[in-house]
């Protein structure tokens, strides 16, 4: 039972011996975390919903001061969906992947009308909100509803990819991943919530990407991964490709009296959409860039000593040189003026926040703030 062959079935016997060892350690060592129910406790829809979709691409210690800033500001999806959408994108700022925001925001707001606040518990209904596809709705019934579901994230997929010992390269590997998770998980009425989130605890504290312990493992007695003795080297991965690079310009504009600094709000689509953010040229491959004509018509930019900003997105790198400039004519379009003392305060994405955070801390430019 191993390799990139997944049976179609598996002895009940060896499934309910697997979940109730993880069951159990998982009674002994369950993750306290802001948007769980304690035992006993009924989980609420709106932080299950909130926190899966900040799970996404994002680590738990990242997520968990953001989740609760959501929650203080607004604690029901009525509130959330009342509130406007810079509200929303600037409180989402620095957690990235920004689409997740807007859609949050949508999604809140057919919850609310469309819905009563009464968040869906068949999955159809609830991938027909935006933002949610197959693993938050599972993920949904699952936790917030103790329904049945294959709810299969990071961590799990680490958890199920060594214990079969799939040898499948991620990514094709992953529809293996998820028939063998669905083998232990479908149909089954056994605290399918509790069941959910003790195999992302087991895979977060015990089945680690490096060094797993796997002394410490409730199941690794029937582990295949461990039994060839390299359970480290599962999931495998193909091999990745270098990523692009890309370069471009970014803009420190002032006022003329130097109390203010020129931001502009981004189109909704694409990187930052929506968002605040320094302007900045287009940016292009090889290291080349030009300024644009909406910059040059402000005034001549100056090169910034020492304003390199980097930065990695999913699919490429990028650097931006700085540059500063004073605004000869009032600017037009999309971009607006911020008092030069509340520039850290703008909701500024992690990549413009760099690039603010430089200006502050540099003695030559900190000291125009």
């Amino acid at each position: 039972m191993s390799g990139s062959i997944i049976p179609d079935k598996l002895p009940v016997a060896s499934i309910n011996s697997f979940r109730k060892s993880v069951l159990a350690w998982y009674d002994q060592n369950r993750r306290t975390l802001p948007w769980r129910a304690l035992p006993g406790q009924k989980p609420n829809p709106y932080h299950v919903w909130l926190s899966e979709v900040m799970l996404q691409q994002t680590v738990v210690a990242t997520v968990v001061p953001y989740f609760q800033s959501f929650v203080r500001l607004w604690p029901t999806v009525h509130h959330l969906a009342q509130a406007p959408q810079d509200d929303v994108l600037k409180a989402w700022a620095g957690l990235g992947y920004y689409a997740r925001a807007r859609n949050l925001h949508k999604a809140s707001h057919m919850i609310s009308t469309e819905l009563g606040g009464v968040f869906p518990q068949a999955e159809q209904a609830l991938k027909s909100i935006p933002g949610i596809g197959d693993y938050t709705a599972a993920a949904i019934l699952s936790i917030a509803f103790d329904q049945p579901a294959v709810v299969v994230d990071g961590n799990v997929e680490r958890v199920v990819s060594r214990y079969f010992a799939i040898t499948e390269p991620l990514p094709k590997g992953k529809i293996l991943i998820r028939k063998a998770a669905a083998l232990l998980a479908q149909g089954r009425i056994d605290r399918p919530a509790d069941y959910a989130q003790a195999l992302m605890d087991l895979g977060a504290a015990i089945c680690v990407p490096k060094n797993p312990r796997c002394s410490a493992c409730p199941v690794s007695r029937t582990c295949q991964a461990r039994k060839q003795g390299h359970a480290a080297s599962f999931p495998v991965r193909a091999t990745k490709k270098a990523k692009p690079f890309k370069s471009g310009a970014i803009y420190l504009i002032k006022s003329r009296d130097n109390c203010r600094i020129l931001l502009e709000k981004r189109p909704e689509e694409g990187l930052f959409g929506g968002m605040s953010g320094f302007l900045t040229s287009e940016w292009g491959d090889q290291g080349h860039f030009e300024h644009p004509e909406r910059i040059l018509s402000l005034g001549m930019p100056q090169k910034m000593r020492g304003a390199l900003i980097k930065h990695s997105f999913t699919h490429f790198d990028l650097e931006l040189q700085g540059y500063e400039l004073i605004a000869l004519r009032k600017p037009s379009g999309t971009s607006f003026w911020v008092n030069k003392n509340d520039i850290l305060e703008s909701g500024l994405p992690s990549l413009f926040q760099k690039f603010a955070r430089f200006i502050v801390d540099n003695k030559r430019y900190g000291a125009l703030l």
